[in-house]
């Protein structure tokens, strides 16, 4: 007898799932499922699982294709149930291509191709609807894009979208998803929501043509050059009843938002200094170092560095300053962006081409914060006061490199279960967008000179 197993978390079930335990079933004579408890599946950086173990046990039950269904609770598990149940074939879903050859050493490993269409949800009842994903872009945001997905239910990526070939064509044949390169409309035809990650002066035009038409969408930001284009996006999304999320991932991310919650309740007295920094020496023939219309430091980070400001400080400043280092070309290598408040001071710097302390400090009446590079991960920060040997250092759980719970924000608002904007708001993203015209306004002016 030939015995086969595979694992799953199987929340949200629906025709993936299904497809993926027919084709294992077939692999041999006894299947058995492992099916993952709502600790390992949060252990292992799943952050957001719908259903609970039992149902999703139940699922995998009716639809009568496992011979035995197992618990999967900790890490090695999976070596203890090769060895305790005799398995000659482990197979998981293509997505994972990689991760388990390890396992060869213990038996056959087949990594199954993935399901086009799981557009159906099945054998259960819910309003947590499986949402089709179209990634706008093909570059070095839309792989880690996919690499994250996976860790969230009821996202399910079904085709991209670039308008140049060559690159569409290299990110099919890699990641065997379909990918359009003429008629965009028809790309939007076949998904529910989009998440653009193109070049940033191509965010506005493709977010508009995929809101008229119905779609959600997440962009990498700037979704918007200018504060009216995105009003006007606002106002077509809630005239639609579509979600408009801006993709500036530190707002999603739980450790921020412990941070926030530390400063507001008051541990280190009133807020009177935010100093955010957010610098990398990017590659000199990367898009951020080479385009000086729509490259430079201040449109990859700026929105990073106000984020926290307009957090802790409020939107309603006094009197701005922006400076930049410029290249011959008058591309913004190095930018620091100066905020005066009625009882406040805050200051932005980010650099392409120039590198710093990459921290965040929020300095109060009583104390101050400091999250040290990466802050915008917030994987660790600490409160310190007047006397040196006392310090409160917190640890967030952090999981992957951010984007799942950037994705996780997106499924939930369009399933209706995070109503709340409170994680990034229109007021900061609006106010974000009117500093941005302002820098765009004096790029354009620098250059006329």
């Amino acid at each position: 007898m030939k015995r086969v197993i595979t694992y799953g978390t199987f929340d949200l079930f629906h025709q993936g799932h299904l497809n993926l335990l027919t084709r294992a079933k077939k692999l041999g004579d006894y299947l058995i499922v492992g099916v993952t408890t709502e600790h390992f599946d949060e252990a292992r950086g799943k952050v957001n699982v719908i259903d609970s173990t039992l149902e999703r046990i139940e699922n995998v039950r009716k639809t009568g294709l496992a011979d035995e269904i197992i618990i999967e609770d900790h890490e090695g598990q999976k070596i203890e149930d090769i060895q305790k149940y005799h398995i000659d074939i482990f197979t998981v879903g293509s997505d994972w291509v990689g991760t388990f050859d390890y396992l060869n050493n213990f038996c056959k490993v087949i990594y199954l191709e993935r399901t086009p269409d799981i557009s159906s949800t099945m054998l259960r009842k819910s309003r947590f609807r499986i949402i089709n994903v179209g990634i706008v872009g093909t570059g070095r945001m839309a792989p880690r894009f996919l690499a994250e997905d996976k860790y969230v239910s009821g996202i399910h990526i079904v085709c991209a979208y670039n308008p140049e070939r060559e690159s569409g064509d290299a990110f099919r044949q890699k990641y065997d998803l379909p990918v359009y390169s003429e008629d965009y409309e028809e790309f939007l035809e076949n998904i529910d929501a989009v998440y653009i990650a193109s070049p940033n002066e191509t965010h506005y035009g493709y977010a508009k043509r995929a809101l008229l038409a119905g779609r959600h969408v997440l962009s990498e930001n700037p979704i918007a050059l200018s504060k009216r284009d995105m009003e006007e996006l606002y106002a077509i999304a809630d005239e639609k009843s579509l979600v408009l999320l801006e993709g500036i991932k530190t707002a999603y991310c739980p450790g921020f938002q412990q941070l926030l919650n530390t400063v507001q309740s008051g541990k280190i007295g009133e807020v009177r200094d935010v100093e955010a920094c957010f610098t990398r020496l990017a590659d000199p023939e990367a898009r951020e170092r080479t385009d000086a219309d729509y490259g430079g430091a201040f449109l990859e980070y700026a929105a990073y560095t106000l984020l926290p400001i307009f957090k802790l400080l409020g939107t309603h400043y006094k009197d701005i300053k922006i400076d930049s280092i410029l290249d011959e070309k008058g591309l913004d290598l190095y930018t620091k962006i100066q905020l005066i408040y009625e009882q406040g001071m805050a200051t932005a710097k980010c650099g392409v081409g120039v590198k710093s302390e990459g921290q965040l400090v929020v300095a109060g009446t009583e104390g101050y914060i400091l999250a040290e590079s990466p802050w915008w991960l917030t994987k660790k920060y600490e409160v310190r006061y007047e006397d040196p040997s006392v310090i409160d250092v917190f640890e967030p759980r952090f999981q992957g490199d951010g984007l799942r719970y950037e994705i996780s924000e997106f499924a939930s608002k369009i399933n209706g279960l995070e109503r709340a904007a409170y994680k990034l708001t229109k007021e900061e993203i609006m106010a974000i967008s009117e500093i941005t015209e302002h820098f765009m306004k004096m790029r354009m002016e620098q250059r006329n000179q």
